[in-house]
């Protein structure tokens, strides 16, 4: 049957509200498919606001990748601002598609996929604005799956009673086989209602359903087991990992904004995964093994994607994308190929130890010299060495005068505070680099009107990385050190007018670590916050610490016990049933090296160090170089 759209309800509401330019849809390249014509209907949403959510490579790879199956239609969802939500709540209008504006609880999937923690409140009122009970449990065969994904979902376990399940890894293969088995079950008749469809899901061993797994805790608090309830469920559900990234050059048609987003530009991920090794990173550890796209594919994305748009700004993304095998040929050859176009390249932050003039040269060719971005993560080199990011202050303060040099202006420094065995003269030292940064730069450039931003973020430990055992900081140590830092930077005016600082302030932090580390008993604290107002808790003009400190304490959930308490080896950890291909006792070891102050190489260009993932998922490292080029491509 067709599903009436909701847009002449909600077109009545849009002048009351701001910005509602990012409810009404029609995006270039956006896709309105019949919906009597496929089978398995899709909802994918991006928990936040839609000039966040809509430039989310995820969502727009899925997006695709659904909507070129014929048995399929997947369309997009993204939150609301709190005065459209209040306006949908008295007009009584649903949770809504910006496609063709459907009633998300029509579609048999919604797929949510979490970047951070902080999107869960937001998740709830999408799916009260819905219709759709909060609890899985409450749910029927008529209400969608709720299936989590992106980087949270590898520790789903604080928002177990609102999901029905939840995929980890790579996406692209998984939502396939997930559709496969919904239409399968619907051509069927529906055979045992969501159950049936539920256990089916399990049964790949690729899909996490928590109703099928108890629970059991020690008399102490911690965590005793985490054991199926029902035959045929796997004890442990593996992540998914898409290998040769060539066959999946997804998104081709990406699409254009309507409204202001965070990213102007269209992006191609240049590889996926990273063996750096930094201790304290879940993407990087997570996404394991490296798999380099080619050249040749990159050069093919960028050209289709540039087609497609009419994008001015490239971004070759990844997690450390200096790294790739092929940059500097694939940065020359593409600022060849756009010279004409004045098409700019921009790399994400970049290491110290992988960036070169010459390349930083490419990717300004085309266009303005906005700054460099650096990530030496530690204050101090002892520091670095704990979290495994080995790059000496010589190194920075080498790289960074060549850039001055070179007539750059601006440089940003990225650090963190609140890391395991920091003490206040590792954060300190954060403004002896700056100062040197700054004397390095007026050196160089024989100006003194340059400039260095200190961004500093707070430490939280997360799930499958040698950290996961730490205790994070409490937010007085954490104000009580940036405060000291920015005295420390200002000491020295001279010096100190050129130097910005941003941070963000403990609290947040805190809030984040008790989500990312938090067990099922985390639940109802969310639920607490949201049925308390707690919506879009990643911005600060909405977060507000009491009220999650508050709704902690009314659940009987010490907040401190889940984030200051440092784990022993031997704790069944909330997410140890979820495996990321990494091998418990390998990063064990890895946090034992890390008090230990010991560095580990990448083992992209060293040997072997059984990590776990290559021979546990069945997977190998993929990088080149090729020795190839870019293809040549036909007049636009």
């Amino acid at each position: 049957m067709p599903v009436e759209s909701l847009f002449p309800a909600l077109e009545a509401l849009l002048p009351k509200v701001s910005k509602p330019i990012q409810y009404v849809g029609g995006e270039l390249n956006a896709r309105i498919k019949d919906w009597d014509a496929a089978e398995v209907h899709w909802a994918l949403m991006y928990p936040d606001a839609y000039e966040v959510g809509l430039p989310n490579q995820g969502v727009q790879i899925l997006y695709e990748v659904l909507n070129e199956r014929e048995d399929a239609l997947a369309e997009r969802t993204y939150s609301v601002w709190p005065d459209l939500e209040a306006l949908m709540r008295e007009h009584g209008v649903g949770q809504f598609t910006v496609d063709a504006h459907r009633p998300v609880a029509a579609f048999d999937l919604l797929g949510v996929s979490f970047s951070t923690e902080l999107g869960y409140t937001n998740l709830l009122t999408a799916l009260d604005l819905s219709g759709v009970p909060l609890h899985a449990a409450d749910r029927d065969e008529t209400h969608p799956v709720v299936v989590a994904g992106g980087h949270a979902a590898f520790n789903p376990e604080p928002i177990a009673d609102f999901v029905d399940a939840a995929v980890l890894g790579d996406g692209e293969q998984a939502v396939g086989a997930i559709t496969d088995v919904v239409r399968d079950w619907k051509r069927a008749g529906r055979p045992g209602g969501r159950d049936e469809l539920l256990l089916r899901l399990a049964a790949t061993g690729g899909v996490y359903v928590p109703r099928f797994y108890d629970v059991t805790y020690l008399p102490d608090g911690r965590i005793e087991a985490v054991v199926p309830n029902r035959p045929g469920v796997p004890e442990r559900v593996s992540k998914h990992t898409v290998m040769n990234l060539d066959e999946w050059p997804y998104p081709k048609t990406p699409l254009v904004p309507l409204a202001e987003s965070v990213h102007e530009r269209m992006s191609v991920e240049i590889f996926r995964g990273c063996t750096r090794g930094c201790r304290f990173c879940q993407a990087g550890m997570i996404t394991r093994p490296v798999r380099e796209r080619s050249i040749e594919t990159v050069g093919a994305m960028v050209d289709a994607g540039l087609r497609a748009t009419g994008f001015e700004e490239v971004g070759l993304l990844s997690l450390s994308s200096a790294d790739h095998s092929e940059i500097g040929e694939m940065a020359k050859q593409l600022a060849d190929r756009y010279a004409e176009d004045k098409v700019s390249l921009s790399l994400p932050s970049t290491r110290v130890d992988a960036f070169n003039i010459d390349l930083a040269n490419e990717f300004s060719r085309n266009g303005r010299r906005s700054g460099l971005t650096f990530a030496p993560e530690g204050g101090s080199e002892r520091l670095r060495r704990v979290i495994n990011k080995m790059v000496s202050k010589d190194d920075l303060i080498r790289t960074v005068t060549a850039a001055y040099g070179q007539g750059w202006r601006q440089v940003k420094l990225y650090f963190m505070c609140g890391l395991p065995t920091e003490t206040d003269e590792d954060v300190l030292e954060i403004a002896e680099m700056a100062h040197d940064v700054i004397r390095a730069g007026r050196a160089a450039s024989g100006t003194k009107d340059i400039r260095c931003t200190v961004s500093i973020g707070g430490f939280v430990p997360k799930p499958h990385t040698p950290f996961q055992w730490a205790a994070m900081s409490d937010p007085a140590t954490i104000d009580s050190r940036l405060a000291k830092l920015r005295a420390a930077i200002n000491a020295d005016r001279s010096l100190g007018r050129n130097i910005g600082m941003r941070y963000h302030d403990g609290e947040p932090s805190l809030v984040e670590g008790l989500l990312s580390r938090g067990d099922r008993r985390v639940g109802a604290v969310i639920e607490a916050v949201w049925r308390d107002g707690g919506r879009f808790d990643g911005w600060s003009e909405h977060f507000s610490f009491q009220r999650w400190m508050t709704a902690a304490e009314q659940t009987g959930v010490d907040v401190h016990w889940y984030t200051t308490r440092e784990r022993d080896g031997d704790e069944v950890l909330p997410w140890d049933h979820l495996d990321s291909g990494l091998d418990k006792q390998w990063l064990w070891d890895d946090w034992q090296d890390a008090l230990g102050e010991f560095e580990q190489d990448d083992c992209r260009w060293t040997p072997c160090f059984d990590c776990g993932v290559c021979s546990n998922m069945g997977t190998d490292i993929q990088i080149g170089p090729t020795g190839r080029s870019l293809l040549p491509v036909l007049p636009r």
